[in-house]
């Protein structure tokens, strides 16, 4: 029986931000079938994209879940099981862009990202990992950096040396 590590980021500016994040993995654990295996503490941080403005509770979260044969099929189930829980929690509306094709970014309750399957890569649709952003976010690599395993290291030395 094969397992995979995937990791999550979380982050939430609005309400009981750090309420929302501890409902998310609530929420994660049971749609997943698995407590979590790691948790990162939890963060402030500054906003990061125009249209946002509150400060953020973030943090980032391993599961070991059990790998099908079909990866990016079961990405995408997770991916939706995540949208369900942002929608739950009262997450609105999707990604949206500005006329110059920059994306707009907007104050949420909930945010919940997949960064990394393993050390698979995964391209759909609605679907990118690693997460293309995730060397870029301080408030993704500094959480990430306390969960992540020696494994997922040696697959993306460039965003941990």
């Amino acid at each position: 029986m094969a397992f995979v590590d995937v990791y999550f980021s979380l982050g939430s500016n609005l309400g009981d931000r750090q309420r929302n994040i501890l409902e998310a993995l609530a929420l994660m654990d049971e749609a997943l079938g698995v407590h979590y295996s790691a948790l990162s503490r939890l963060i402030e941080t500054e906003p990061w994209g125009d249209g946002v403005s509150g400060t953020f509770i973030n943090a980032c979260v391993r599961y070991r879940l059990f790998k099908e044969k079909d990866v990016a099929a079961q990405a995408m189930r997770v991916l939706r099981q995540c949208q369900e829980i942002e929608r739950r929690l009262g997450r609105t509306g999707g990604v949206e862009y500005a006329a110059n094709g920059k994306r707009i970014y907007h104050d949420r309750p909930i945010d919940v990202d997949i960064l990394f399957w393993g050390a698979e890569h995964i391209e759909t649709e609605a679907l990118t990992v690693p997460h293309p952003l995730v060397g870029e976010r301080d408030f993704v690599l500094i959480p990430l950096r306390q969960i992540a395993k020696p494994a997922l290291k040696r697959a993306f030395p460039d965003l941990f040396d």
